[in-house]
């Protein structure tokens, strides 16, 4: 860039798009939900409109959310509880033991699944949902208001095609086998478009070296609530005995969930249906879907995955 078009007044041209998004989320069982929200955050070309619970444990998934909003400085986001009931805890319960969801910035609806019918039907364009968690809250959404498929984007975590968990033989993935019926009113909906990241892709990301360092070292509040989560989900004592992360399945899908192309990934256009055990399967009479079978550069991903996480956009 010149020093001339630096000092130039910005139009509207020049501003990027961004993509209204709802993310629905079982956020406190495994940790890549905390890494995923954190980097969607972090994404300049993704507006987040709402974050929904998933699969129970509802007040406790969204005290985590609204704490990492807050953090974010993003406390004015909605939080909706979704379906499957309000109780239960999990590993990172002690990260908001004393945090009180009354403190947050923005509403917080009881009704997470009218929520989030009604951010879908009053857009002026689409809306793009991420689905990184088992798919009760939005297939009781569908079920109440079905119209939202025709006005919404779905990109989610879900299924295996080819390769099951850590590369291995395909298998029923959890986000599907746990609720089978709901995810096949959620996954087999009509929606605008469908994109996937199954085990095949996001079953390989991992955070090691390097790259982990990075984000240990950053003086970054963000970064910082995110580590130390996943600290408390490790049930290690201290940070420096984590070398690896766990597999960040879900933050593929907040890739996904960008405009325009992703390079990185290669997608190939693919009829699923999802058989009683959970497995998601190629049939010709089934759901189209643009699946992300296989990774153009894993490595970039990666690296993509921290800058973002560093940007310090939220």
């Amino acid at each position: 860039m010149t020093l001339a078009s630096a000092s130039a007044p910005r139009t509207s041209d020049d501003i990027p798009h961004r993509v209204p998004v709802i993310l629905d989320t079982d956020i406190g069982d495994d940790i890549d939900d905390t890494w995923a929200l954190a980097m969607l955050l972090r994404c300049p070309r993704l507006d987040l409109r709402l974050v929904t619970t998933t699969y129970g444990k509802a007040k406790y998934r969204a005290r985590l959310a609204s704490r990492l909003l807050s953090t974010a400085g993003r406390g004015e986001v909605p939080v909706g509880l979704g379906a499957g009931g309000l109780d239960g805890s999990g590993k990172q319960a002690a990260w908001v033991e004393s945090y009180d969801l009354a403190r947050h910035g923005g509403p917080v609806h009881a009704d997470g699944v009218q929520a989030l019918i009604d951010v879908i039907m009053a857009s002026p364009e689409p809306i793009t949902l991420i689905s990184i968690g088992p798919s009760e809250t939005v297939a009781a959404a569908l079920a109440r208001e079905p119209a939202i498929a025709g006005r919404a984007r779905f990109v989610g975590m879900q299924g295996a095609v080819y390769r099951g968990y850590h590369g291995g033989p395909v298998c029923p993935e959890w986000n599907v086998k746990v609720d089978v019926a709901a995810a096949r009113a959620a996954l087999l909906a009509p929606w605008r478009e469908a994109v996937i990241t199954p085990l095949d892709t996001c079953g390989l990301v991992r955070l090691r070296g390097a790259r982990l360092e990075r984000l240990k070292r950053a003086d970054d509040v963000l970064v910082q609530a995110v580590l130390e989560n996943w600290r408390l989900w490790s049930g290690q004592a201290t940070l420096a005995a984590l070398t690896e992360s766990s597999v960040l399945f879900d933050t593929v899908a907040v890739y996904l969930a960008g405009p325009g192309e992703t390079p990185l990934l290669e997608r190939v256009p693919l009829r699923l249906g999802i058989r009683d055990d959970g497995t998601t399967a190629v049939e010709p009479g089934g759901a189209l879907f643009s699946v992300a079978t296989a990774w153009r550069d894993l490595e970039a991903f990666e690296d993509l995955l921290v800058e973002t996480l560093l940007s310090g956009r939220a």
